[in-house]
């Protein structure tokens, strides 16, 4: 993959995405960095990791982690649980990063396939 930065911040973005599914279980990875073109400084690594397992078609639940430099804590990586579902062509995931700390982050995913 690769994209073009425009706005407060210019540059390229190259990336990757990987997923492995075996039986139940399944990995996935997405990541990409920005070369910023005014400020080398201020190039970065963006990651999304999760590993999951999913008992029965319609539900899964497992890890994800992220690492970026736009969230404001001192972790590096966020860390933290997944839940999804998925009814027809429609699919929910339900993310808590940081569930230990006083800094507990929900991030809710909705999407469509068509």
């Amino acid at each position: 993959m690769a994209g073009a930065v425009l706005g407060d911040t210019a540059g390229v973005a190259p990336g990757y995405r990987l997923s492995l599914t075996y039986s139940t279980l399944s990995f996935s990875s997405e990541g990409e960095y920005l070369f910023d073109t005014r400020n080398r400084d201020d190039s970065f690594f963006y990651s999304w990791t999760e590993l999951s397992w999913s008992p029965a078609g319609w539900f899964r639940t497992g890890v994800v982690g992220q690492r970026t430099r736009v969230y404001k804590t001192e972790l590096d990586v966020q860390r933290g649980l997944l839940a999804g579902f998925t009814y027809g062509s429609w699919d929910l995931t339900v993310y808590l990063f940081n569930p230990d700390r006083n800094d507990r982050t929900l991030v809710v995913s909705l999407g469509a396939g068509f």
